[in-house]
């Protein structure tokens, strides 16, 4: 039998490398010759650029930024001389497995770390830019990416907001750069959910809590977009708070349109493109996709999707591995998906499903090339 295996990171337990990786480990020594081959994924946030280095062949570029939290931090992205185009993952300065559990307060983080690797890429003479969204820990709808390459917010009394998303309520003026050092570099960003900024399925509702923001914050979160929103349409209503993925990573999706005249584009359309996985499909007896949750917001993504219509395309059958699986089995069928499987092993804390997450996707690979002898 020959198995693909194109699986997601599961988000604060393992890479997606690590997650294939294991899943293959466990397959291969329930059926050892059969042919397994492993297509790490990325929907565009953490672990971008590791996935697309060996495809397009760039280099990697080390800086020091600002974290969340603004303090210091090293950061990679990458960036290729002769192609004058850079990769940037924003979860690399931002993102959500940098801080602690106690740390992650959405009210409180910024995206200025993202601004500042633009700025760099965009000084290495960068003319096209690529940004992965996702796995962030901000919801300051790219005000700090903004304030970052130049951009000044004000309040009502002429005073500098905090580019957080606590302070999104409190901007009364924005005031562009004099000079903009991307006024000419093409922005493509990829962004795989169709969320909104703001409303009960923008930014807010459906994103801050998983970064640490309870009941209340989401709501004085969803006002704050709200409010920036009305003040940035004064001075371009073009780019409008339902742009689909405009409410991905905090309201970076809308950020990086307004702010910087980007695109949204599919980000799992690019990966599949790039790691040339569509060559193995018709050769392959069975499609092995995944990620951490298995829920609502999988339905709002693209990635597992996109694996599935190409599965479907070759009418390969597709299950899936998932740390929590809640989906009923209808809305399984609507992606494509013959089966899905958690890897949790019975009752436990999720500190402990986290430690043992390389085993239990062993095991649970295990049983499933078992069950299908």
């Amino acid at each position: 039998m020959k198995v693909l295996i194109a699986i997601d990171s599961f988000k604060d337990a393992a890479d997606s490398f690590t997650v294939c990786e294991a899943v293959k480990k466990g397959w291969i020594k329930s059926s050892p010759h059969d042919e397994v081959s492993c297509f790490p994924l990325a929907d565009g946030g953490e672990g971008l650029i590791d996935i697309l280095k060996p495809y397009l062949e760039m280099d990697l570029v080390s800086l020091v930024v600002d974290d969340a939290l603004r303090r210091k931090k090293e950061a990679h992205f990458l960036f290729s001389e002769t192609k004058k185009l850079a990769v940037i993952e924003v979860a690399q300065a931002i993102g959500l497995q940098h801080l602690s559990p106690a740390e992650r307060n959405p009210l409180h983080t910024s995206s200025y770390g993202v601004g500042e690797l633009i700025n760099h890429a965009c000084k290495l003479g960068a003319t096209e830019i690529i940004i992965g969204l996702g796995g962030s820990s901000t919801n300051d709808a790219g005000m700090g990416m903004a304030k970052a390459l130049g951009w000044r917010f004000l309040d009502d009394i002429g005073k500098d907001c905090e580019p957080i998303g606590n302070e999104l309520i409190k901007v009364f003026q924005i005031l562009p750069p004099a000079k903009f050092v991307g006024s000419k570099v093409k922005f493509d960003v990829l962004c795989d959910v169709d969320n909104p900024l703001f409303g009960s399925n923008g930014a807010a509702f459906i994103f801050a809590p998983q970064k640490g923001a309870d009941i209340s914050a989401v709501k004085y979160l969803d006002n704050g977009l709200k409010h920036f929103y009305g003040i940035c349409s004064q001075i371009n209503n073009s780019v409008k708070q339902n742009l689909p993925g405009a409410g991905a990573a905090g309201g970076l999706g809308y950020g990086t349109s307004f702010f910087l005249g980007a695109s949204l584009k599919s980000g799992i359309d690019l990966i599949l493109k790039y790691s040339n996985i569509e060559k193995f499909m018709p050769e392959t007896d069975l499609v092995i996709t995944g990620e951490g949750a298995l829920d609502r917001q999988t339905l709002q993504g693209k990635l597992i999707k996109g694996v599935c219509q190409m599965a479907q395309k070759y009418d390969k059958p597709i299950i899936a591995i998932c740390g929590a699986l809640d989906l009923p089995s209808e809305e399984l069928a609507i992606l494509g998906l013959k089966a899905a499987f958690s890897v949790a092993q019975g009752p436990g804390s999720l500190n402990d499903a986290l430690l043992n997450t390389e085993k239990n996707l062993a095991l649970t690979a295990f049983n499933i090339a078992q069950m299908l002898k």
